[in-house]
Order: structure tokens, then C-alpha cells, then sequence
């Protein structure tokens, strides 16, 4: 398994988006490869401080006017907190630290998922509604900018590695919050279907083979993409809880399908090695 691949409809190819050498690409009218000035590591030091920044007066707004007492208010704002220092992290530590346009449509997702993941906290302690309108359509922005940056990365011929890493732990992130908030609608078990992905880079830890290089596959992508629309599917309002218990169910069980033929591809391409 390698997670450096940007791919907005699945989150465990490796194949990167298709552009330009990323030494070559250009950002900003320089050159990835080119010396990196002082101005675009301000722009990148800025675009992590705002990260960071926007959702946490997000989450502060909604702990003081929701939160029941203090201490489930700093949860809501430390839960709004953990995937954008995360990200902020990961830009920070980029040589060359340069951020693309890709970068910061996936940046924008990151700061939405801060946003899920603090109401998720709030709706855990039934502050608010599990379901409101309000909440699918910021779940639903936050799934669809998972295929624009994809978009915008091809368009502009900047797609690189630290960017396709950055898109993939932004898709499991926010694929792991949405499938929480769902659950609490259809049932616990529903974040299996977030934690799925994480589940196969721990089981990758203890069986090297499971680090391999995975194939285009278009049954991976149809399922990674089914899993984002159902589980906002679960979230409107005017979604039937059977309706929706139904498909989520069906969702993840094709998901264990596809993860398990993908565990089972690649135990079966390592044996040959291991046999040389």
C-alpha cells in the first residue's frame, strides 16, 4: 500500500494525477524545482496559521452558544483542531514549501472537516440534531471539494506528492468524520466505514505485503465513491432512518468486498517474491 497517490475517488491507489514532473510544474511562476524564495514560504506559513485559525473561531463560536458546559466546549474546539494541525504540520515540513492552488482547494476541506468534526462532538452529547439541512450541506461540500482539487490539480499541472498525500489524509479524514455523524443516525457500526482505510494501513504494519502497489481498479473507485454519497445520503432530513440503515449497510459491505479482493491481490503478488 502507498499513500502518496492523489486520487479523489478512492484512497488507496498509488497512481498520482497525471501532469508534469513535479520538479517541473509550475506554482505561482516558479518552478518546484527552482530555489524557493522567502514570499512563498510566508504564503505557506500564512496558508497553515489560517488553517488552523478559521476553524478553530468556528468551533469556539459553537462551543459558547451550544456547548452544555466548559469541558464539552474544549472538545468541540480541540476536536475542530485535529486534522488542520495536522495539515498544517504536514505543509510546514514540505522542502520545497510551496502551496498550490490544489493544495489550498484541499486545505479548504480540511478546515470543513475541523467544522464536522466539532459539530460531530456536539451532536455526540445531543446539543444538536444528528440531521439538519445546515450539516448536509457542509458534509456535502466538504465530499465534493474531494474531486475538485483532483480537478484543479490535472488543469493546472501541479499535481506533486505532497499533494497527493495531503488529498488522501484529507479523504480519509473526512470520509471518518461524515461516517461518525451518520452513525448516530444508523447505528455504530456505520463508522467502519471510516475507519476502514485506517484499519488497512495498521494491518499493513504487520503484513508487509499489504504495503504493495495497488492497480487501477474501477470497482475501487465506484466503491470509495458510493461510500461518500450514501453516508451523505444518511444525513438529510428527509432520508427514511430504514431507508438509510439499508443502504449504509449494503455500502459497507461491498466496501469489506472491495478491501478484502484488494488484501487478497496483494498477498497473492508478494508470494512470488518472497518465494525468489
Amino acid at each position: 500500500m502507498d499513500t502518496t497517490g492523489r486520487d479523489p475517488d478512492q484512497h488507496r491507489d498509488a497512481t498520482p494525477e497525471q501532469g508534469p514532473p513535479a520538479a517541473e510544474a509550475p506554482v505561482g511562476g516558479e518552478l518546484l524545482g527552482a530555489p524557493v524564495g522567502r514570499t512563498s514560504r510566508d504564503r505557506a506559513a500564512r496558508d497553515a496559521a489560517l488553517l488552523i485559525l478559521a476553524p478553530a473561531v468556528v468551533a469556539l463560536a459553537l462551543a459558547l452558544t451550544l456547548a452544555p458546559d466548559a469541558g464539552i466546549g474544549l472538545l468541540v474546539v480541540a476536536a475542530a483542531l485535529i486534522a488542520p494541525v495536522v495539515a498544517a504540520v504536514s505543509l510546514l515540513r514540505r522542502r520545497p514549501r510551496v502551496v498550490t492552488t490544489a493544495d489550498r482547494v484541499t486545505l479548504l476541506r480540511v478546515g470543513l472537516v475541523g467544522v464536522l468534526a466539532s459539530a460531530a462532538v456536539l451532536i455526540l452529547v445531543e446539543a444538536i440534531p444528528s440531521r439538519s439541512w445546515a450539516l448536509a450541506i457542509l458534509a456535502g461540500v466538504a465530499l465534493l471539494l474531494d474531486a475538485v482539487d483532483g480537478w484543479v490539480a490535472r488543469h493546472t499541472q501541479t499535481s506533486t506528492p505532497s499533494g497527493a498525500r495531503l488529498d488522501m489524509e484529507a479523504d480519509a479524514a473526512a470520509l471518518l468524520v461524515v461516517s461518525l455523524i451518520a452513525a448516530t443516525t444508523v447505528g455504530w457500526w456505520a463508522v467502519a466505514i471510516g475507519a476502514m482505510r485506517y484499519l488497512f494501513v495498521a494491518a499493513a504494519r504487520f503484513r508487509p505485503a499489504l504495503r504493495g502497489e495497488l492497480h487501477y481498479s474501477l470497482f475501487r473507485r465506484t466503491v470509495a465513491a458510493i461510500q461518500a454519497s450514501v453516508l451523505w445520503v444518511a444525513l438529510l432530513p428527509i432520508t427514511p432512518v430504514p431507508f438509510a440503515v439499508t443502504v449504509t449497510g449494503i455500502a459497507l459491505t461491498v466496501l469489506v468486498i472491495s478491501f478484502t479482493r484488494d488484501a487478497i491481490t496483494l498477498e497473492r503478488s508478494a508470494q512470488p517474491e518472497a518465494r525468489r
